[in-house]
């Protein structure tokens, strides 16, 4: 059996070209001067000119560039050597300076040695990972002491729903060592386009990430849970009056996000 973590790799891999021809991630509009950051990054995390910024999960860098944009100093890093050599192709055609570097988070330490103001990880980017304590250590040792770590993700509660009818559950709520893994019939910016690899998944409740946190030296500043959300995760959700997209009756958190500095 393929290792998760390579398996994982290998999907982005092949989902790297898709999504950078999708109207998803709009990579023209980026290319033009649009940003990719949504408004509550943008007003949770505040001003980051100056700052020295390092994004987890990168991908093919679009959000790392935004920030660059706003006067950070950006390192991106991502499992997908693909996805790496994307991000260092367009930081050039937009004429952005960022440093994207190719890894797995686990072995982040000998490929980025230094610490930074801020540390950021965002959308869909937890899910890929099997050992959420490792991951709270490499943050915490990634920033500096007068530093803070910032995510916003999709909220885990929204996983253990089913994504046709009505919502209903559907799965376990808590955190399993093996991996959900499946073949998709497509991915989020691109749906229905043919997939060939597998992917690996594993859900992390809210308490477990708090916890895996503070156990590695961080003291949580928020943690603030929303009811809407950029794009539909479940086929039951609801779009508002502003695009994004709800629970019905607001009756589920969708997203949350998340902010905290070295003890």
């Amino acid at each position: 059996m393929i290792d998760p973590i390579e398996g994982n790799r290998a999907l982005w891999d092949e989902l790297t070209p898709i999504h950078l021809a999708s109207a998803f991630y709009d990579v023209a509009g980026f290319r033009a001067g649009a940003s990719s950051l949504r408004h509550i990054e943008l007003e949770e995390l505040g001003k980051v000119a100056g700052k020295s910024l390092l994004h987890l999960q990168c991908h093919f860098g679009l959000d790392t560039l935004s920030w660059a944009r706003l006067g950070a100093q950006t390192t991106g890093v991502d499992l997908s050597p693909r996805s790496i050599e994307i991000a260092r192709l367009l930081a050039e055609q937009v004429d952005v300076e960022a440093t994207f570097h190719c890894a797995s988070i686990y072995d982040l330490q000998g490929v980025v040695d230094c610490t930074f103001d801020i540390v950021f990880t965002s959308y869909g980017a937890i899910q890929w990972l099997p050992d959420i304590r490792r991951w709270a250590e490499v943050i915490c040792r990634s920033v500096k002491p007068d530093g803070c770590f910032y995510m916003v993700e999709f909220h885990p509660v929204i996983q253990a729903f089913s994504n046709s009818g009505i919502p209903e559950l559907a799965d376990c709520y808590f955190f399993r060592p093996e991996p959900v893994e499946w073949v998709s019939d497509g991915t989020y910016a691109e749906p229905g386009t043919p997939v060939s690899n597998r992917s690996c998944q594993w859900h992390h409740p809210i308490g477990d990430i708090v916890t895996a946190l503070v156990d590695a030296g961080m003291q949580i500043e928020f943690l603030h849970e929303h009811p809407a959300v950029h794009e539909p995760l479940r086929s039951w959700m609801v779009p508002d009056e502003t695009g994004w997209w709800r629970a019905p009756h607001d009756s589920l958190p969708v997203l949350f996000s998340l902010r905290a500095h070295k003890k």
